[in-house]
């Protein structure tokens, strides 16, 4: 019943950043807004696009509905940065551009609600880095590279596939310093959420009889354990600070290879051999 009489507080006009009143509604629990409604827009003109793709035979695996096989990839190198041909990359870029639409609508609609219910901007800003990373795939490498072409396809083992080829243009690609970077930070993300959830768990789960313990528990938990305890607040900075980072370098890792640096990535460590050290 709290969180009902709260809603009815959080339903009213205003905190709007586009569109006032007019698009000041909601769709039963949802609120919609006006990025609400460019966020549908351009989700099922995007999708509807795949599935004309699909039909029309786009990608290397011809006509298919395999999921695993569908693949739109992006125009051939030869088209430069222009447009291209629907059938030849055109689909591609029309699908990115939906996709773009869609993600910042998205993000813009979760600053709306925060504004609404008088928050920070921590989620829209936090999403903000996922799309950094996604735009930084399709837009911002391959602008420097000078072609659309060096996006990734949109299918699941064209995908995979994209990232293998890549990983093996730069020799070894877990020997670029970002990556390391990268993937330290997202293993590190699981380990201490992982830490986080399972104490959550324990501490409101006790053995039947017993009652649900305290963040004294929590604190005195990690004190015994690793000597530190960072505080139920802290733990979510911290993870926050740990995810944005994970994105953060994930698209460096990428932007870097090809742009900044066009050999493979374990001769970019020769300098370390090449230190006076070593004389």
């Amino acid at each position: 019943m709290a969180m009902l009489t709260f809603e009815r507080k959080y339903r009213t006009r205003g905190g709007t950043l586009l569109g006032g009143d007019l698009f000041d509604f909601w769709i039963g629990p949802f609120y919609v807004g006006f990025f609400g409604v460019t966020t549908i827009f351009f989700a099922l003109l995007g999708t509807a696009l795949c599935v004309w793709g699909a039909a029309m035979g786009e990608g290397l695996a011809g006509q298919t509905w395999n999921l695993w096989q569908i693949s739109i990839a992006p125009p051939p190198l030869e088209y430069g940065l222009g447009l291209a041909p629907m059938l030849e990359g055109g689909l591609w870029q029309a699908i990115t551009v939906c996709a773009i639409g869609a993600f910042v609508s998205w993000a813009l609609r979760q600053a709306e609600i925060a504004r609404k219910l008088g928050m920070g901007y921590h989620v829209p800003v936090a999403f903000g880095v996922a799309i950094l990373a996604y735009i930084t795939l399709v837009v911002v490498r391959p602008l420097l590279l000078g072609a659309w072409g060096h996006g990734f396809p949109y299918g699941i083992i064209s995908h995979l596939d994209w990232v293998s080829n890549v990983g093996y243009q730069y020799l070894h690609f877990h020997y670029n310093p970002a990556h390391m970077i990268a993937v330290s930070f997202f293993f590190t993300t699981t380990f201490a959420l992982g830490l986080h959830g399972s104490l959550i768990l324990s501490v409101t789960n006790p053995p039947k009889g017993e009652s649900i313990k305290t963040s004294e528990h929590e604190n005195t938990y990690f004190r015994d354990t690793i000597g530190y305890s960072i505080g139920a607040i802290g733990i979510h900075r911290l993870g926050l600070f740990l995810a944005l980072n994970a994105g953060i370098w994930s698209a460096i890792c990428i932007v870097i290879s090809g742009p900044f640096w066009t050999r493979g990535w374990p001769e970019w460590w020769a300098w370390w051999l090449n230190l006076p050290i070593w004389s």
